[in-house]
């Protein structure tokens, strides 16, 4: 199969042969997990076999190329040239998303592509350029799937780079804000803690959605300093509420290696919290990356006394295994199952989840809650804990002191606990967190 070398010498040729084409850039989606899981040689084996399919489907005037890793490339040639490359590309992502047989395994994976049209004045570079743009756009919006590139990606791109920009200087501005959703034990009806969730209000946008931001933070390596920040702002706040309420912070597969533990001790020393109100929430996702440091790194903030969350349960393969190495105190179940209640499919996961925390001790918490229906069910279920807009939606930590104090105000009114929540709550300038958590 041709390399980046040569294929960009086959790109040349075909731009200034005049014949009509179009180049189809693809890579493969979740071909890092199989090669972080499995290893290189089964991921070495995978590259081959989907190059062999790549070439199965081509045409005599195609030329398929591997330009690198997990990313290949298809100059298309055909007189209906529109129609039969969106045929190609429906065969190509068919194809590849077949499973693949090697001895012990069975592996699935898939894969997007982003397709340019050859023009005249187009060199190879921009080519490529604007068939990796519609990539990217095929990939946001969900995989598995083909899309040309137009003019407007461009536009697209370089707003991004400006988020990007503005992102590097935001935690020096003070533009970040740390905003905590509470979770409602089932059975007493009462805040077991909040979930410690990043907000970013940018100075002419506003808020921006961290589903956009976040991304780019783990790309570009700056949720390290982002994330130690919320570390340390999530469990100031913290050492601020009752002992018995704890905060959770959820982790980014960056953020997972051996120096974390030195930033969560870091933490909990200059707030003063004790780590068993600590809860962490990881993914598979964030399991997935480098296992056995990964592992040891869990094992040894675990020693310190924090307490973990499997986030997303059951949306990925691999959950169990996880289970079985690493000893959670909880599992999350994925808010998409709460919401398709009362489906039939959702209640036998949530069912079987709840059944198997039970055997195993552990906590289980419902994501999503939304309606009174929702709630009741899970309570039938056996469910624990549960979170959700049904309880109230994410606020700063201002709101938080006051959600305390009215929560506790009948039980511990007249206490000096009582007394200072409140006092925070009416001069938000004396916690902790002051005008930097936007509590002011």
């Amino acid at each position: 199969m041709p390399n980046r070398i040569l294929f960009r010498d086959e790109l040349d040729a075909a731009i200034s042969s005049s014949e009509p084409f179009t180049l189809l850039l693809l890579d493969l989606d979740r071909f890092k997990t199989v090669n972080d899981t499995q290893g290189h040689p089964v991921g070495d084996a995978l590259l081959t076999a989907v190059a062999g399919r790549l070439t199965g489907l081509a045409r005599g005037s195609d030329i398929v190329a591997r330009l690198g890793g997990d990313e290949f490339a298809i100059i298309h040639k055909s007189a209906d040239l529109l129609a039969n490359t969106d045929a190609l590309a429906r065969r190509v992502i068919e194809e590849v998303s077949k499973p693949y047989f090697f001895p012990g395994h069975r592996l699935e994976i898939g894969t997007s592509i982003g397709v340019a049209i050859g023009r005249d004045g187009y060199d190879s570079a921009r080519l490529l350029k604007n068939a990796d743009m519609a990539l990217y756009r095929a990939k946001e919006n969900g995989r598995g799937r083909h899309h040309y590139f137009a003019a407007s990606m461009a536009d697209a791109i370089q707003a991004r780079h400006r988020l990007e920009r503005d992102l590097q200087t935001a935690l020096e501005e003070n533009e970040f804000e740390v905003y905590f959703q509470p979770l409602v034990n089932l059975q007493g009806s009462r805040v077991t803690g909040f979930e410690a969730l990043l907000r970013w209000r940018h100075p002419t946008q506003g808020f921006i959605p961290p589903s956009e931001f976040i991304p780019i933070a783990e790309e570009t390596g700056l949720i390290i300093p982002i994330g130690a920040w919320v570390l340390r702002q999530a469990c100031t706040a913290a050492s601020w509420w009752p002992d018995t309420i704890k905060v959770a912070i959820n982790l980014s597969a960056v953020q997972l290696r051996p120096a974390l533990i030195e930033e969560v001790s870091d933490a909990l020393e200059s707030s003063g919290l004790n780590p068993q109100r600590l809860e962490l929430e990881i993914t598979e996702t964030v399991l997935l990356r480098d296992t056995e440091q990964t592992l040891a790194t869990l094992h040894e903030l675990r020693r310190l006394g924090l307490r973990f969350a499997l986030d997303d349960f059951g949306t990925g393969y691999s959950s169990l295994s996880y289970l079985r190495r690493f000893p959670f105190h909880k599992i999350k179940i994925d808010g998409s199952f709460i919401h398709d209640l009362p489906s039939q499919e959702s209640l036998a996961i949530i069912k079987a989840v709840t059944g198997l925390a039970q055997s195993l001790g552990v906590t289980t918490t419902a994501e999503g809650v939304e309606t009174h229906e929702q709630l009741e069910r899970l309570r039938l279920e056996g469910c624990d804990e549960v979170q959700g807009y049904f309880f109230g939606t994410p606020q700063p930590a201002l709101s938080v002191f006051k959600t305390i104090v009215e929560l506790d105000g009948r039980r511990n009114e007249g206490t000096d606990e009582h007394r200072r929540l409140r006092s925070v709550a009416s001069h938000p300038s004396r916690g902790p967190l002051g005008r930097a958590q936007g509590v002011a």
